[in-house]
């Protein structure tokens, strides 16, 4: 089970973090992938961290501005969000799939096994 937290309403050029706590003994052989979805919109990729967070991947409208790290003895990752932007605004949702590789990242939403319920991030202008 994943549990999104830290959504709310943030400003442009602010920051909020989010959190994805995870029930469950093996979380550290799971990749984690964030994505969004915006009104209207499907579900895109955001970023992703391997099993052991040494390997991150990041789509090029973040990249710079956010930051995916996860604490493996806290069954959490997380996604610092900076500089945010109005376009920024959807509802965020971690996702996580078994990995057989330390370094494995997966980006596509079918690759991922379990999902959180997402959270609200609405950026004002």
């Amino acid at each position: 089970q994943l549990v999104e937290s830290g959504g709310g309403l943030g400003q442009a050029g602010g920051s909020l973090r989010l959190s994805c706590a995870a029930s469950g003994h093996t979380f550290s052989t799971y990749g984690v992938g964030w994505f969004r979805q915006a009104p209207g919109k499907e579900r895109e990729f955001v970023t992703a961290t391997s099993r052991s967070g040494s390997t991150t991947y990041y789509i090029a409208s973040v990249k710079g501005r956010f930051t995916v790290s996860r604490d493996n003895t806290k069954n959490t990752v997380y996604l610092q969000m900076n500089s945010l932007k109005p376009e920024d605004t959807a509802v965020y949702y971690c996702a996580a799939v078994f990995s057989p590789s330390s370094m494995d990242i997966r980006i596509k939403t079918s690759d991922y096994t379990y999902w959180g319920q997402g959270t609200q991030v609405t950026v004002s202008s």
